[in-house]
């Protein structure tokens, strides 16, 4: 990438390499300038590097394949090792009529492009570490006046700028001339500005001054335009695409969506902007592919900075909206897939599902934060709904309430109260999931009497079944339990059978916590059987866990093992941790209870691996902490 520090990893190479006796006859230095408007030729670097060997004025042959010719003879007449250094060069006619007819020296050249199809060893750069970033600008700053303890006094507003550079050495290099500059003010302030006006480049190029050693200007975007200049129409057009994709990373399928080509095409086209230094690829099982942060913001501005641009961006969004819509709702009918319906086509199972969930992450929710734009609402609202029980289930609560929030403030314009409702029940879920409890009954109660005012009863139903929840955790149980039954019997009434068990199994809870033990149990056995009748195996592994429960407090300790140990097998059968790791804790209190130290102990540490796994690192440590207590 342009601005990564080629030509000074080189240049530093070469004076250690020379210092160490390596090269006894020197070393030759050629800036190709090849993203300039007018790159150096080979026949001109050639006269250049005959100039440096001493073969000047009547000496120099009149055509040029003489003075390649009398070149090559120079170095093959040198007995002692010379490095030659091609700097910059973007196409390979540059500098492959320069390379010696002799192994005997030794070349090393810095491009932004990688030259796949010539036989020489490649060294990719990339951006620094973290660690890294910031000793670049300490140094900046140290060697300037050494009594600068901005770095040690700002060590958070340094790495928040390094962040913002994207690690790029040259974006750093700019950040450090232009703190020098302002030495009177913080790093903070710096930071600042640049989040203000959310692109870097601009920040950093209206305050860059002066050269860098190699009398090169200090500016990020003409070296992002030369590289964008040069590109092919097609890949120009992908890059500027893939800047407007959510997430720090796209798959193949994703872009394609984006560009509207196909995905073999458009994965050629990424592998040469790959080739080119403006993407990288991310490995793993399917390679995704992701842009520098400097680069993104470039895209992003020029796409703004032209209405014909603008508004293919815009086509672009609304086609890849349309396709994460496609591809979740597809994964959430099969999470929420029971045996009898008809079986979802695109994903054959869960794991699949989740997979393709997992790796879309970052940009599915990012994306359905362009509902706040009019022209994506409709569809970024309904990406809000096929993602809640999907991190409902990975315990993304950050994720989920992004998302549920987003939906909540955007339904009310598209204009559907059904939507609103829906939106509204699904915050209350993502809230009482997160521990605001008050917030939960407010988003319930709205949802609630939205749907009874447009005669949704099954949807009123659902609304009462959470309100029940959060009213319970709020202490207020006997409202819950009232809200549980009303829950209940709409579902009944609107043939819901999935939605009919769940507010059982949650009337079961409030009965079993206002201290009617037995109306529990027999709550959770109705529960269990509906799940049972519907093929809900996954609903029947709650009923179980919440029925042994009950039975515990009713001192059926043999019979809530049992209870329990069903569940865990279907918890194992999901691959549901937060499921396992609860239901661990429960029987580790029977544990407890029984006078069974060891076994508690050894129950609470397979809970707090089963938190961990799921992501709940709080359960996790409460229940590590309560293994310990049993040593």
């Amino acid at each position: 990438m342009g601005g990564i520090g080629k030509t000074a990893l080189a240049v530093e190479a070469a004076h250690r390499a020379c210092a160490q006796g390596w090269f006894p006859s020197g070393t030759l230095f050629v800036d190709l300038r090849g993203y300039d408007d007018d790159p150096v030729t080979g026949d001109q670097a050639v006269l250049a590097l005959l100039d440096a060997l001493g073969v000047q004025g009547s000496d120099l042959p009149q055509t040029t394949v003489r003075q390649y010719d009398t070149y090559r003879e120079i170095l093959a007449e040198r007995q002692d090792r010379t490095l030659l250094i091609l700097d910059n060069a973007s196409d390979p006619s540059q500098f492959l009529p320069l390379l010696p007819g002799t192994d005997r020296h030794r070349v090393l050249i810095t491009s932004r492009n990688r030259p796949d199809a010539l036989p020489v060893r490649l060294i990719d750069l990339e951006t620094l570490t973290p660690d890294d970033s910031a000793a670049l600008v300490t140094r900046a700053l140290h060697d300037a006046d050494e009594r600068d303890d901005r770095p040690a006094r700002e060590p958070h507003a340094l790495r928040e700028l390094a962040d913002l550079c994207g690690h790029l050495p040259l974006a750093l290099q700019i950040a450090g001339a232009m703190l020098r500059r302002r030495r009177h003010r913080d790093i903070a302030s710096l930071v600042a500005e640049i989040k203000e006006a959310e692109d870097p480049t601009a920040v950093l190029d209206n305050g860059s001054a002066g050269t860098d050693l190699y009398g090169r200007s200090l500016a990020l975007r003409p070296v992002l335009e030369t590289s964008y200049r040069r590109l092919p129409p097609e890949q120009a057009r992908l890059l500027r695409l893939l800047a407007l994709a959510p997430g720090t990373d796209t798959s193949a399928e994703a872009v394609a969506a984006l560009t509207d080509r196909e995905t073999d095409d458009t994965l050629g086209r990424l592998e040469d902007l790959a080739s080119a230094g403006l993407v990288t690829p991310v490995p793993g099982g399917d390679v995704r592919w992701r842009l520098h942060d400097l680069v993104r913001a470039f895209g992003m501005r020029v796409v703004a900075g032209d209405t014909v641009f603008k508004e293919e961006g815009d086509a672009a969004r609304e086609r890849l909206l349309a396709f994460y819509c496609r591809w979740a709702d597809a994964a959430d009918d099969r999470l929420r897939w029971l045996p009898g319906a008809p079986e979802p086509q695109r994903f054959t199972n869960r794991a699949k599902a989740l997979a393709w969930l997992d790796s879309e992450r970052a940009g599915l929710v990012a994306a359905v934060q362009w509902a706040r734009e009019d022209r994506y609402a409709d569809r970024a609202v309904q990406l809000a709904f096929h993602l809640a029980e999907y991190l409902e289930w990975r315990r993304f609560l950050h994720d989920w309430l992004t998302a549920a929030r987003t939906a909540r403030e955007t339904a009310p314009r598209i204009g559907n109260r059904f939507y609103e409702g829906a939106a509204l029940t699904n915050l209350g879920n993502a809230l009482r999931e997160a521990g605001q409890v008050e917030e939960a009954i407010a988003a319930y109660t709205h949802a609630r009497d939205l749907h009874r005012t447009d005669g949704h009863s099954h949807w009123e139903g659902l609304a009462w079944d959470g309100l029940g929840i959060a009213l319970q955790e709020a202490g207020r149980v006997e409202e819950a339990i009232d809200a549980h039954i009303r829950g209940r019997d709409l579902c009944r009434a609107a043939g819901d059978p999935h939605g009919e068990s769940g507010a059982w199994n949650n009337l079961g809870i409030a009965l079993r916590e206002a201290g009617r033990v037995e109306e529990a149990i027999d709550a959770h056995i109705h529960d269990r059987a509906l799940c049972q009748a519907v093929g809900d195996r996954h609903g029947e592994g709650k009923a179980w866990n919440n029925l042994g429960i009950a039975l515990r407090h009713a001192g059926r300790v043999e019979e809530a093992i049992e209870a329990y140990a069903k569940d865990l097998e279907i918890c194992g059968e999901f691959e549901d941790w937060y499921g396992s790791g609860l239901t661990l804790g429960n029987l580790a209190r029977i544990h407890e209870d029984t006078d069974r130290p060891a076994e508690a102990r050894a129950t609470w540490l397979r809970a707090a691996a089963a938190f961990t796994q799921a992501n709940a690192p709080d359960r996790a440590n409460d229940a590590q902490s309560r293994a310990d207590a049993l040593t």
